[in-house]
């Protein structure tokens, strides 16, 4: 179709087949919310784009970190990408509502097509490009498919001859998340196998297939060459430590092993002795007293020692996630004082320049308020 002057009038989807530049969250942190999907009862994906004429260039299995204002609150989340960087011009996050969750009940309530939320990214290491291999096998629990769907869906969109076997464990059938996507896979791909195990039935489906948890007699059935494959693993933290235990007992070599969790609220017994370790060998310097403003909790900072990790140690709990500079969730208003911050891309130097900074690296070089 042309117009009076004999141009072509161009339909949006073939302006956004052209390409264009890829999305930066550096100069502009805005996505607008596209669609809206129901996966489950109590799961939906939302599919983003940017708001100009940009396309997304990333690794299957990678996160992005996002800024909600929620009540009048800046709340940071992490969310893997369910989508594939094949399909580069919208990316999804595929979220479970959790019971008394602030932010998954939020977007389930409010994120609706045409509004906007903020994000930076994408980030992590956790990508089967990373690690290529001819054949892999994929481990989920419940809301952790997501990276690896992303995995799955990048090698089928590519038609690439790979060896997967994809595990998925779920409460229940209704509670598996991209069931039909990954059943249809399966047909048509006789190099990807999907199996799931469920818990219990559900109030429609009699299961039939694997039930119970993951054990090694089942992982037998499902992939009898396990041994052999690359092993990616993501979902609750029980749930992979159990499977980290199991393949260690088992002889697998764990240089093939592959986790991923956003889940680091608490310490490990080893990170609790590093840090007793730390402490009694640190050596008697320079103090700073550091006051969070909304609390009005005081601390003591020693000179050297991340403000996160000083707060763990006095008993503050404070919102984190990767404790690296990596995910943007302990980001706060410096309110005063000055820091060294060595960080890993949580955080945009615009931000640090209006006065921004990550907690979890941000060592104090003077007292310090923060807005906390």
């Amino acid at each position: 179709m042309a117009d009076g002057n004999g141009a072509l009038l161009q339909d949006p989807v073939a302006r956004l087949l052209e390409g264009g530049p890829v999305w930066n969250g550096e100069s502009d942190d805005i996505l607008v919310c596209r669609a809206v999907r129901d996966e489950t009862h109590d799961v939906k994906t939302f599919l983003l784009a940017p708001r100009l004429q940009h396309r997304f260039a990333y690794r299957p299995g990678q996160f992005l970190t996002f800024e909600f204002d929620i009540d009048g609150e800046a709340i940071h989340r992490c969310y893997t990408i369910s989508s594939a960087p094949t399909r580069p011009n919208l990316v999804s996050i595929t979220v479970k509502r959790v019971p008394g969750g602030p932010v998954s009940n939020w977007l389930h309530d409010h994120l609706r097509p045409g509004a906007t939320v903020k994000a930076i990214g994408p980030m992590g290491e956790f990508s089967c490009l990373n690690h290529p291999a001819e054949k892999y096998l994929f481990l989920s629990g419940g809301s952790g498919i997501t990276p690896l769907m992303s995995m799955a869906r990048t090698f089928h969109d590519l038609a690439e001859p790979r060896d997967i076997v994809f595990v998925h464990a779920a409460r229940s059938p209704a509670d598996i998340i991209f069931r039909s996507e990954l059943e249809t896979m399966a047909r048509q791909s006789k190099s990807f196998h999907f199996a799931a195990l469920c818990e219990a039935d559900s109030g429609s489906e009699a299961w039939g297939g694997y039930r119970g948890r993951l054990t090694l007699p089942m992982l037998h059935l499902m992939a009898n060459d396990w041994l052999t494959r690359e092993i990616f693993v993501c979902g609750p933290a029980p749930f992979m430590a159990a499977v980290r235990a199991m393949l260690a007992d088992a002889g697998f070599d764990m240089t093939r092993h592959h986790e991923e969790s956003f889940d680091f609220a608490k310490l490990s017994g080893a990170e609790q002795e590093a840090v007793r370790e730390a402490e009694a060998v640190m050596p008697v310097g320079k103090v700073y007293r550091v006051e969070f403003s909304k609390t009005r909790r005081v601390i003591d900072c020693p000179e050297g020692v991340p403000v996160l990790e000083a707060a763990r140690r006095a008993g503050v709990r404070l919102p984190s996630s990767c404790t690296k500079g990596l995910c943007g969730t302990c980001k706060s208003k410096l309110v005063s004082g000055t820091v060294e911050l060595k960080h890993q891309g949580g955080i945009r130097q615009r931000e640090i320049d209006a006065g921004m900074t990550l907690l979890c690296c941000a060592r104090p070089t003077s007292d310090l308020v923060v807005e906390r």
